[in-house]
């Protein structure tokens, strides 16, 4: 945790990568280490060298055939007490390492294009995030689903402490929740790209993003609090241990410290982008920078570098170049700076900044409470004409300004930012700057004054001005843009040409796809086939309605008496279970029948739900050659603003499926697009279609556990999750039960991905239901396999 009042200095500088350092993570192991990733294609396991300052390199990692982005670790299991390191790539994959192999132990494969974030949960779940504009979740070497809604590529991941909740941060400036596989919420705020998330609690989580602010969220949606401090981009924050206060860094060279709220320290470092951060156990914190060094700095004076050391960082950061368009020093006019003499005067907040010109140079220097001193952070480029002005814009509290300048009140007081566009009003502008800092109104004509005199002549800039990193500048990613031509030579993939441009890779990632405990020796229900809906009680009463309804439809969809009769004739065979064999023209009455409007076919579906039970009626419609036809006008049924008579026998229809191999073979090809569509039907609060739903479920369960297709099974154990939450009868909760038993007998990744969507803990108040008593014995057995 970061103490109060303490301040954090350079603990070591590690020289290793030969290009940028893009990302880090806290190491299980060893104790006290981390992992780098970088540009140069590698990761870096680093451990203390055992003298309490520096850092050894274990080994090197390799295995992308790109640029290495992200980084996670995925906690110990039986078979990996150490835990295994995961990286992602511009080679669109996702290399998983063991601690002490340089190699890869597997590849995973799926996105189509660069991962650019990885988080680790659970049960050795793993979620990543890609610009293809798609998350993954993947459990050891499989993709058990993919998660689409966002429009932009997803910058950040992070899985939530609460089973099941997942987050997404995205460039299209919105960050999502999910929970088993669908989006929950969305939160918006942010006025440019998501780079990076960090979860404070069950319920709360930080965000930052290219609008240089960071926010605080409550899951529930609401924002509770920005933060401002950084004048760039924010690429990256992470969280002190056992505590909410936190780190970020950003374009802005700086490394800045929040404690309680508030930015408490900042640190410039020698380098632009400052990618990367992340905090170790002991509260030392670890940042990768474009320069390819990775920096500690530490609160700890056992552990602060030596004086020689501090010493030389010193000197590397007075040696940097600024350019006064990406940092926070305002407009510049050189000839009204003042000399050396004015550092006499100290400064009145870490890391204030302050400009002086030395011998036609102009200097930045940055205070630091500490240690009660201006260090130099560089030297200004760009800024030696009498009326500079910076090209571009400057970031200010997450907007974009023409000038932001800061305002010296008296002497001895503190300074203010005043913002300032062109096409402001400066006298307005005044006014609103004394108002926002509770200043005295008798300044307002200084103030104005001070804005026209040093914006005189000034016209709007072309944004091809601006600073051209497409991750950061005007040449970045933008969502929507249908280019992203860059103007730094060498373009590669991450800030060149080659970036992802929204709308170059398809969009359209379709999920894929031991015992049965029904049929064997595990079996936790009495029942040992797949379980349908129940027979129609009465014919007479489905016919009844449907000559009642027939009387009163239109004349285009109205039957014939002859055509009544042979329907009359199917229905009364079907309820029968007769041996009769239904004819071609009874079938082709009944798709005229089911093809009626939607107010008035719920008869005919009915029959047609009874009927598809029959061999040579499931081989009619299920057949491939009919099978389209027929599954579109199922799901169309399952519209969650259709009527509910017609949800229902369409569910049930879709059960009756099952019963012979043509109806199998089809409910299996579409089984992603049937789900997908049955499952919005669950909002409403009919038992009987919750009841079929839960059946529909039941008998995938079945059939999934019968061929082991664990990517099928993932889909099913997601839809159980949801339907979970909303479902309240206990005849549709005990097929559910059935069902998550079902697929997890026998199958560790099933039952770990259960775990990691919060199943368990979803059904441990079943295993106290008194009546019915299957419900209470399923549940128990089922937590039993958990």
């Amino acid at each position: 945790m970061a103490g109060e009042g303490s301040t954090f200095r350079l603990r070591c500088s590690l020289l290793g990568h030969g290009q940028d350092v893009r990302g880090l993570t806290r190491g299980l192991f060893p104790e006290g280490g981390f992992v780098s990733v970088s540009r140069d294609r590698t990761a870096r396991l680093w451990a203390p060298d055992g003298l309490n300052r520096g850092f050894t390199e274990m080994h090197c990692m390799s295995g992308h055939s790109n640029f290495v982005s992200c980084v996670c670790i995925i906690p110990p299991s039986d078979l990996y007490p150490r835990g295994l390191i995961a990286t992602g790539g511009n080679d669109h994959n996702i290399c998983i390492f063991t601690v002490d192999n340089p190699a890869p132990l597997y590849i995973l494969k799926g996105h189509k294009n660069t991962v650019c974030s990885l988080s680790s949960g659970k049960f050795g779940t793993l979620l990543s995030g890609s610009w293809d504009t798609t998350a993954k979740v993947w459990l050891n070497d499989r993709c058990m689903m993919t998660l689409q809604g966002h429009t932009a590529a997803i910058w950040a991941v992070k899985i939530l402490p609460e089973q099941g909740l997942m987050l997404t941060g995205s460039a299209d400036k919105t960050i999502k929740l999910w929970k088993a596989g669908r989006c929950e919420r969305t939160f918006t705020g942010h006025e440019d790209c998501v780079r990076g998330l960090a979860i404070l609690s069950e319920t709360e989580f930080l965000s930052c993003a290219n609008d240089a602010s960071v926010r605080r969220w409550q899951i529930s949606g609401e924002c509770l609090q920005v933060y401002y401090g950084h004048t760039n981009y924010i690429y990256s924050i992470s969280v002190f241990p056992r505590c909410k206060d936190f780190v970020t860094t950003g374009e802005d060279r700086s490394l800045r410290i929040w404690k309680q709220g508030e930015c408490a320290q900042t640190i410039r470092l020698p380098a632009q982008s400052v990618w990367c951060c992340c905090v170790l156990d002991n509260g030392d914190i670890v940042v990768g920078a474009s320069d390819g060094i990775i920096r500690v700095f530490t609160e700890s004076l056992e552990r602060t570098a030596s004086a020689e050391e501090i010493q030389a960082f010193e000197n590397e950061l007075a040696q940097a170049s600024i350019d006064p368009k990406t940092g926070d020093l305002g407009d510049i006019n050189a000839d009204d700076l003042p000399g050396r003499e004015h550092l006499k005067d100290p400064g009145t907040r870490d890391g204030q900044t302050r400009l002086i010109k030395d011998n036609g140079k102009v200097e930045a220097y940055q205070w630091s409470v500490s240690e009660g001193r201006w260090i130099k952070i560089g030297d200004v480029v760009g800024s030696s004409g009498a009326t500079q002005q910076t090209s571009g814009k400057v970031l200010f509290e997450g907007k974009e300004y023409d000038y932001v300048f800061t305002i010296d009140v008296n002497e001895n007081g503190p300074s203010y930012k005043l913002p300032y566009n062109i096409t402001d009003d400066p006298w307005l502008t005044a006014y609103n700057f004394l108002q926002k800092n509770d200043l005295n109104p008798m300044f307002l004509d200084q103030v104005a004054k001070f804005i026209m005199d040093n914006t005189k002549g000034q016209t709007l800039l072309s944004t091809s001005n601006q600073f051209s990193d497409p991750f950061t500048g005007a040449g970045r990613y933008v969502p929507g843009s249908s280019s992203g031509s860059s103007t730094i030579p060498g373009a590669d993939p991450f800030t060149g040409a080659g970036r992802y441009v929204p709308g170059s890779a398809s969009n359209a990632v379709t999920p894929v796809g031991g015992v049965d405990p029904f049929t064997g020796k595990r079996q936790c229900l009495p029942m040992k086939n797949v379980l349908f809906p129940e027979r129609c009680a009465s014919s007479i009463g489905i016919t009844g309605k449907l000559k009642e309804l027939n009387g009163s439809a239109a004349e285009e969809h109205r039957l014939t008496e002859d055509d009544l009769i042979i329907l009359e004739k199917l229905l009364s065979a079907m309820c029968n279970t007769s041996a009769e064999t239904p004819t071609a023209q009874q079938l082709q009455t009944l798709w005229r029948a089911v093809n009626w409007p939607e107010d008035i076919v719920f008869p005919a579906l009915d029959i047609l739900r009874l009927s598809v039970r029959h061999p040579t009626v499931n081989e009619n419609f299920c057949s491939e050659k009919e099978h389209v036809q027929f599954i579109i006008l199922l799901l169309k049924f399952l519209n969650p603003k259709g009527k509910q008579a017609n949800q229902l026998l369409a569910l049930r229809a879709l059960c009756n499926c099952f019963v012979s191999h043509a109806g199998q073979k089809l409910m299996m090809e579409q089984r992603d697009e049937i789900m997908t569509q049955a499952i919005e039907t669950k909002s409403g609060n009919n038992k009987n279609i919750h009841i079929a739903l839960a059946t529909l479920t039941l008998n995938y369960a079945v059939c999934l556990h019968k061929v082991n297709n664990v990517e099928g099974k993932a889909q099913c154990l997601s839809v159980i999750s949801t339907v979970m939450e909303v479902v309240q009868d206990l005849e549709a909760i005990f097929r559910l039960l059935v069902a998550l038993g079902t697929l997890i007998s026998d199958d560790t990744n099933a039952v770990q991905l259960a775990k990691s969507l919060g199943v368990d803990s979803q059904i441990k108040k079943y295993a106290s239901v008194s009546e019915p008593a299957k419900v209470k014995e399923c549940c128990r057995f089922v937590l039993s396999l958990l």
